[in-house]
């Protein structure tokens, strides 16, 4: 069976067989009991278990199973499908526990082309692997891809780490490069309670080699959670669950129901 990943030890094309991927120089990498595999080369781990933790994991889970975020998602399946690709190849890189990547992949699929996904993290990866049937998912730096030159039409890069020059890479000539951001008020409710001095998220807009931009799309929107479990799952999926005061953290504590707001930029690039 054909794949959209490469070997990442020689960078020859992977062929998947029923319980491993393997390349023509019998480099073989196995497929976990949870369907992911695992092409993040020892020598290039910079930790035990790199990426998100298993409480960031969760707490990221849980509420996006609420589809508090399902604005995004549905604005990245729209832009995603003006792909003028007749069978679209897409990369998710930066998948987490894949709950973009399972609504884009059903996307590509339908049209007869596939998706994959990539995340340092390999319990990201497991959760991914679950939810996302349609698509291949891999533990992977997206500042070393296991893909081949020109291999993808779209690649999708949600609130993970840029590499644009990578990114550009592995993306055909024309290919849409859909980036999305936090907004400068994002989530701009919580950070009152946690920071005396709440500050807005910097909006700029910025040019990548080998890419051209073609627009910015807002996506705004606001809900009320009225658990106190999902306004935890919200605080620990985000980086403000490491840098908080601790005052700040006791005032969310105590908080029964919180309105908040979601702001979002997603930046549109084509490859030159």
């Amino acid at each position: 069976m054909t794949t959209v990943f490469s070997c990442p030890l020689c960078g020859a094309g992977l062929i998947r067989e029923a319980r491993r991927y393997r390349c023509p120089a019998d480099h073989s990498f196995d497929v976990a009991r949870e369907g992911y595999v695992d092409l993040l080369p020892v020598n290039r781990r910079h930790s035990r278990s790199p990426g998100d933790d298993r409480e960031m994991v969760d707490a990221r889970r849980r509420f996006l199973s609420g589809g508090w975020y399902g604005p995004l998602r549905e604005a990245l399946c729209r832009l995603a499908g003006a792909s003028e690709a007749e069978r679209p190849v897409l990369l998710d890189a930066g998948c987490g526990e894949g709950y973009y990547t399972q609504a884009l992949s059903a996307l590509v699929t339908e049209r007869g082309g596939a998706a994959a996904g990539v995340d340092l993290s390999k319990t990201a990866a497991k959760r991914a692997a679950r939810l996302c049937r349609d698509a291949e998912i891999a533990v992977a730096s997206v500042y070393r891809l296991p893909l081949a030159d020109g291999a993808a039409d779209i690649l999708v890069n949600c609130f993970s780490p840029l590499a644009a020059e990578e990114f550009s890479r592995v993306l055909r000539p024309g290919g849409l490069f859909l980036y999305a951001v936090p907004g400068p008020r994002h989530l701009w409710e919580l950070k009152e309670i946690l920071y005396d001095d709440p500050y807005e998220n910097p909006e700029k807009t910025e040019e990548y080699p080998g890419f051209r931009l073609l627009g910015a799309e807002p996506v705004e929107t606001r809900f009320t959670l009225t658990a106190p479990e999902d306004i935890a799952a919200l605080y620990h999926m985000t980086p403000y669950t490491w840098k908080t005061p601790r005052e700040g953290a006791a005032r969310l504590a105590s908080v029964e129901e919180l309105a908040v707001t979601a702001q979002f930029r997603v930046f549109i690039y084509r490859k030159t």
